[in-house]
Order: structure tokens, then sequence, then C-alpha cells
């Protein structure tokens, strides 16, 4: 049987996600780790006690605190790509894909430490008094190509109600009514109205309802996923062998795994951990302006943790889980094995019995709501920076209301869309990355500098 033609779509989702973009943001990555002198290495002992130890009352101008910011902005990226995007990784790509996602996260801390600094450097205050940046204010006032940052600008606003709305509600309300049998329109009303409450107070509201959600939520996945470490401890081991072994070598077929390439391997590997951490992508940056704080790199140190609980962290455990179950290997038939959702479930499932699937769900529909209300707020200050603060009551409107729709449709085209325009954000802020590189090296050194003296 002919497999059927890819449509346009997926044509398109193909190109732009393609070894060329991904190439770009892991160059990217890499150019700012040399420049920097490995700092996410040498500084992220540093960066975690700023933002977890640390506590500032008057830092300076802003909205939020620096703990606020990295919590608005872990709601956005710890999402359904840490369950079913590391679960289709694998399923696709075999254990090897884990190491090449690694790769994202490695040098992904580097391209996070670099876009929050430029937010931070060149943001702005609003009319309403709080403050605007990200990427389309460093692109115009840093590069000073208004027209590529209106680009950017746009691009964000279509991806909010995509990838940050109605894909995300909709993965709220299949997890539900598989698991536990709720009604989607019931699960529509009910998220409709809780993610109006808290948009409606902006992103003090946001960063109020994520400092408490984020660390709760994590704190939950990591303990039941290093309980189900626990139980299969002995398995470990040959996991970790397996991962490195299958990242340069073809992985063999087994049980349900229909096997894979060594390049099958790297690049879904690599395209699930970029759109996991969001490290490139231009809109974590966004929050990271809002934080109360006088200097840039501070902020910029904070914020490249973000990368390091995404994908080192979350998505590590994750991975593990999967492996070491062995639910990897489970299928119907000889390569007809699980993915997405289905094999995240079966993987916990096999350890803690049906609370196990039950559990991955609760997990799934958290992240994917913390991931909504997140990108609420990038997408609200994207078209504040197109139309201004008179636009964001109607912005607020329309993203509440497709929060419905998306539990209630099917969205087999709007995922496609989705990636494709979260995809396209990255082409205009890596333009200005580096472009912008002498200035995040010159900020960095006379911070350090000043760190080092008596």
């Amino acid at each position: 049987m002919t497999p059927p033609e890819p449509s346009l779509l997926d044509r398109l989702n193909g190109l732009v996600w393609g070894w060329p973009l991904m190439a770009l943001l892991i160059g990217t990555g890499l150019w700012f780790t040399l420049l920097l002198r490995g700092l996410q290495f040498r500084l992220l002992p540093h960066a975690l006690w700023l933002a977890f130890v640390k506590r500032r009352e008057n830092d300076g101008p802003g909205d939020i605190s620096h703990f606020q910011a990295l919590m608005t902005a872990l709601a956005a990226t710890v999402g359904t790509g840490n369950i079913v995007g590391v679960a289709t990784a694998i399923a696709i790509g075999g254990p090897g894909a884990v190491f090449w996602l690694w790769l994202t996260g490695l040098v992904g801390m580097a391209t996070k430490y670099a876009e929050c600094l430029l937010a931070v450097r060149f943001r702005v205050t609003a009319p309403d008094g709080t403050m605007a940046g990200g990427p389309m204010h460093y692109i115009e006032r840093g590069l000073g190509l208004r027209w590529l940052a209106v680009t950017f600008a746009c691009l964000t606003v279509v991806a909010s109600f995509g990838i940050g709305n109605l894909t995300q509600a909709n993965a709220v309300a299949d997890g539900l009514r598989a698991s536990f049998g709720f009604n989607p329109r019931d699960t529509g009303a009910a998220l409709t109205v809780l993610s109006g409450l808290v948009l409606l107070f902006g992103i003090k509201g946001i960063a109020r309802v994520t400092s408490v959600l984020v660390p709760g939520m994590i704190l939950f996945y990591l303990a039941v996923t290093l309980g189900a470490l626990c139980v299969n401890a002995h398995a470990i081991p040959d996991v970790l062998a397996l991962i490195l072994r299958n990242a340069f070598t073809r992985a063999a077929p087994v049980g349900g795994f229909a096997g894979a390439t060594v390049a099958a391997a790297m690049r879904i590997g690599l395209a699930r951990g970029l759109f996991s951490n969001e490290s490139g992508l231009g809109s974590a940056p966004i929050a990271a302006a809002a934080a109360r704080t006088r200097q840039p790199v501070v902020q910029a140190l904070v914020a490249m943790t973000q990368t390091f609980i995404d994908t080192l962290v979350v998505c590590t455990l994750t991975a593990l889980v999967i492996l070491t179950s062995g639910a990897w290997t489970v299928g119907d038939a000889p390569g007809q094995g699980l993915t997405g959702a289905a094999l995240s479930a079966q993987a916990f499932t096999s350890v803690y019995g049906v609370w196990g699937g039950r559990f991955a769900t609760v997990a799934l529909v958290l992240f994917a709501w913390s991931t909504l209300i997140g990108w609420g707020y990038y997408g609200e200050k994207a078209l504040q920076y197109l139309a201004g603060v008179r636009a964001i009551p109607v912005y607020r409107t329309l993203f509440v209301s497709a929060v419905y729709l998306g539990c209630v449709s099917r969205l087999t085209t709007c995922w496609a869309v989705a990636d494709l325009f979260n995809g396209l954000m990255a082409l205009p802020n890596l333009v200005a990355l580096l472009g912008l590189s002498g200035l995040v090296a010159q900020d960095t050194r006379a911070y350090l500098a000043a760190r080092s003296a008596p």
C-alpha cells in the first residue's frame, strides 16, 4: 500500500523544522558557549542560587520578581513536550534520541542566557506602566530593523493561539476524557473560566499562579518519576549505555520499536528538545523582561536555569522512566509500538498500575494548562507591541474564548500550523542574537569583572 502524499502543511513543517533551522539553533548555542567561555557550566551553581536562594525586595524597576519571571517562563515551556514530546522522540528515534535532546539543553542554556539578557537590556516602560520587552524590542532598538521586529511580533501572536492555546486545551480535554471520562464541553467550560480569571490580572496575576503551580507540579512530577526509577534502578546503567551507543549507531528493531537510523535519532532528538525548551525561539525573553532588576546579566543567569530544569531534569526523568520500564518496546506487532501520551502512560502504568496512567494524565493536564497561561502573556505583549495597550482587552477576550474551542474541536491541522509558526519565530530572533552577540559578551564581561572585584 502506497503511503499518502504529505500535505502542504507537512511539507512546510518539514522545511521549517528541517536541518537548516536545527543547525542554526544548535550553532547559535555553540557560538554563545564559545563566546562566553562555557558560562552555562561555570556559573550554573551561581545561577541556581540567584533563582532559588537569594531573595530581593527592591532590585530595580519591573513588574515581578526574578523567581516569578522564571516560573512564568517555565510555565510556558514545561508542557506537553516534556511528556508527549519525549515519548515521541524515543518512539521514532530510539534511545539515541535522548542524547541529542540533552545536547539542545546544554547549548540551549547559553542561547537562553543571551536572549534574556538582551530582553532586559532593551526593554521599555509601556504607557500603562508595565515593562515591555522581548525580541521585538531588541530587534528594533538593537538592530534598527523595525520590519523584522513586526514580523516576529505577528508570528508570536499567531503562535500564542496555536501552540500556546488551542493545542494545549485540546490535550487537556483529550487526556481527561480518556482517563476519567470527562465531557470535553465540561472541561472546556471549566478551563475557560480558570484561564480567564488568571489572565484578567495580567503578568502579576499570572506570576502569582505560576509561582505556586509550577514548583508544585514539577516537584510532584519529580517525586513520582524518581519513585519509578527506584523500582527500575537496576536498568539505569544499561539504559544510559544504550542512549550513548544508539546516539552514534543504528538502533535495532526490538518488540514494537521499528528501529532507527542515527540520522533519525539526531533529527527527532534535536527537534523535540528545541521544541520543549524553546531556547532561541524568542518566547522566554518576553517574561524575563518583566523582572524587577537593574542588572540584565542577573536575570539572564536566572533565566538560563529554565532550560536546565526543563530539558536536563524533567525531560531526562521522563526519558529514563520510559526506557527503564521497557514500555518503548511494547506494541501490538513488530514495528508497531506505542508513541506520544500512550507511551508515557504505559511506562508509569508498568510501575504504579492503573494509577500510573492517571498520574501521567494529571501531569499532562497541569503541564498543558501552565503552558497555556504562560503563552497568554507572550501573545499579549506581542500584540501590545503591534497595536498598543488598548488592544490587550480584545486579545484576552479572544484568547480565553479560544480555550473552549480547543477543548471541543478536532485539531489535526492546528497542530501542524502551531508547529510551523513556532518554528518561524526563531528566524528573526536568531538574526538578532547573532547580530547583538558583541553586546552580550560586553555586558557579561563587565558583570564578571565587578563580581570578582574586591
